[in-house]
């Protein structure tokens, strides 16, 4: 069997080499991103045919069983019967001649007869040690076996869901539908492999839609905000808004119980002028901004504001690969008074980047999430995918600069709809073909974590 490698600089054009190569039917064995871009092994339909043809030959050959045990038994039992009675009539008649009655002797003095004329030699036990060679060779198989076995896997997965996408279109298109929405593979596959049967499109959906609002956590009323006595840290790498977004929460406090007790604070104090942007909010709203540069000022501040019932904590940005964000999270968990921590989440990002900041951030507790920048993402399934996978709770959408427009109440059902409406452009560089999809599906193993819906939600 001829094993073909191929690289392109993406999926697409590692395939149109695969196809140029050995044709529109060539058995793909593995496909995956290596050094930045994508590495297919495929062969020809026709080296699989000579192994299929081989096997067959192997087995319809005669004498191919001779080493069974079957077989091996039948000669046992050819040899057994050879042995006639008339073979066996010598020893009966010794058998039938009178004996000689044998007094009997006790024991213990075989036992010492024994043991004087045969002494007893301890020979020692050997233990059969496996040489670091032989150790290091079965690893080594092992290993092969399993990446053999991931390759077998993903194969039987691609063509499984080449076979669905002609028999089961319906499936084939909440697929297409989700991945197009952001959303991954593995939840994406994970909904279209439970999708109830016999569901046109429109039914599909909106068991999508329910599965979907039922894994999504999103806070119920705005009064364990703005109503209840608290204090929250805004929190998240630079640039996903996070002062704008402390700005919105206080007008929208400001506008409900005035400024009396709602305190401010910024804990940005790295940036020339870091602390000016809230200030300038502040003094629009009538609010002192305090500003801290570690954990003995933030204490200081919190008790200076012990008499507020709502405190808002701007912080400086962070990203998610810097040891500055152990340090942050440190000072906020450190008070004397709990803080809660909101994570400010960029719908703009990829879903591998906010996997990688909620990870970060997530090492000494995260309380909830906001996710800003809805307006300029041109998917948001990425987001609410991580959401729901790292189980945060959501508690605003913020889509614009607007102080204090732009933020509104997370409301899962308005999300999910949003996210399966958007419709992206035909030909973008980004968006997976339908003759892809199989490969996509192939390479993913790992199922979404979520919950199913109700009985009742399949309408």
């Amino acid at each position: 069997m001829n094993i073909r490698r191929f690289f392109g600089k993406n999926s697409r054009e590692a395939l149109n080499m695969v196809r140029m190569a050995l044709g529109e039917n060539a058995v793909i064995l593995s496909n995956r991103t290596v050094n930045g871009g994508n590495q297919i092994m495929a062969f020809k339909e026709e080296d699989m045919d000579a192994i299929v043809d081989n096997e067959s030959y192997r087995r319809h050959t005669p004498g191919y069983e001779s080493d069974e045990p079957s077989t091996l038994l039948s000669v046992l039992n050819k040899k057994v019967d050879g042995f006639h009675t008339n073979q066996a009539e010598p020893f009966r008649g010794r058998i039938d001649e009178p004996v000689d009655e044998v007094t009997p002797v006790p024991a213990e003095q075989i036992a010492s007869r024994l043991a004087a004329a045969m002494p007893v030699q301890q020979t020692p036990v050997r233990t059969k040690v496996e040489s670091p060679q032989t150790s290091q060779q079965m690893a080594d198989m092992l290993s092969e076996m399993r990446s053999m076995r991931s390759v077998i896997e993903s194969q039987l997965t691609t063509i499984a869901w080449g076979n669905i996408q002609q028999r089961d279109p319906v499936k084939s298109k909440v697929l297409g539908t989700l991945l197009a929405a952001g959303f991954s593979a593995a939840l994406s596959r994970y909904l279209a492999e439970n999708l109830p049967a016999n569901m046109d499109i429109d039914k599909a959906m909106n068991w999508i839609k329910a599965i979907l609002a039922k894994n999504l956590n999103t806070l119920d009323n705005e009064a364990e905000v703005l109503d209840k006595d608290g204090i929250f840290a805004l929190i998240g790498p630079t640039g996903v808004g996070k002062t704008t977004t402390t700005a919105k929460l206080a007008a929208r406090y400001v506008m409900k119980h005035g400024t009396q007790n709602l305190g401010l604070i910024t804990t940005d104090a790295y940036r020339v002028g870091g602390h000016e942007q809230l200030r300038i909010y502040g003094k629009i709203l009538g609010v002192m901004v305090h500003a801290v540069k570690d954990e003995t000022d933030l204490k200081i501040a919190l008790n200076e504001l012990k008499n507020k019932r709502t405190i808002l904590i701007d912080t400086v940005g962070v990203s998610q690969r810097d040891r500055m964000v152990a340090e942050q999270m440190s000072m906020l968990s450190n008070t004397n008074t709990p803080i809660k921590k909101l994570l400010c989440l960029n719908a703009t990002s990829t879903g591998e980047t906010l996997t990688d900041v909620i990870k970060a951030y997530k090492g000494r507790g995260l309380d909830g999430c906001l996710i800003t920048k809805l307006d300029e993402a041109a998917t948001i399934g990425n987001a609410l995918d991580v959401i729901i996978r790292e189980k945060l709770k959501l508690y605003y959408a913020a889509n614009g600069q607007r102080v204090p427009e732009d933020i509104h109440l997370a409301n899962k059902q308005y999300l999910i709809q949003h996210a399966l409406k958007q419709s992206p452009a035909n030909n973008r560089p980004f968006q997976f073909l339908n003759e892809e999809l199989p490969f996509i599906m192939g390479n993913t193993a790992q199922p979404a974590n979520i919950s199913k819906a109700t009985e009742n939600s399949h309408g």
